[in-house]
């Protein structure tokens, strides 16, 4: 089992992590009768992209005796209705100014970040929108 999930109230929900006992509480947006003082749900998902693509640029970039410590990402998500849900998420990835990467370095990292298994598994009518700045 990966986590359990519960609804406490007021449209909130605590998610445990099994293995690590680490928790998450998620709100409603605002725009969806929500406080919107917390994550929610579709918010995990913009941010679990990004994380996920750091995560796998991380990966091949220690394979390769690369440093991507301190780089950042700004994350935007885009709602639609009818249905409600997500339609677009935007990333700006910056990378650190500390680093000088190569032509082939920053294509095998920019291909890393893009076939990290979020990026695979959101549905391809949700566009998403990936920038990264090189020094």
């Amino acid at each position: 089992m990966t986590s359990t999930v519960i609804y406490n109230d007021k449209l909130r929900t605590t998610a445990l992590h099994v293995k690590s006992q680490t928790q998450i509480e998620t709100d409603a947006p605002t725009d969806n009768e929500g406080k919107g003082e917390r994550f929610s749900p579709t918010d995990l998902v913009a941010t679990a992209l990004a994380s996920c693509m750091l995560t796998i640029m991380g990966i091949a970039a220690t394979k390769r005796g690369l440093n991507i410590d301190g780089t950042t990402t700004e994350v935007e998500k885009v709602m639609a209705s009818n249905p409600r849900r997500i339609s677009e998420i935007n990333i700006v990835m910056t990378m650190p100014k500390s680093e000088n990467y190569s032509d082939q370095e920053k294509e095998i990292l920019s291909n890393a970040a893009l076939h990290c298994p979020v990026h695979k598994s959101l549905h391809a009518d949700m566009k998403q929108n990936i920038e990264i700045i090189w020094p």
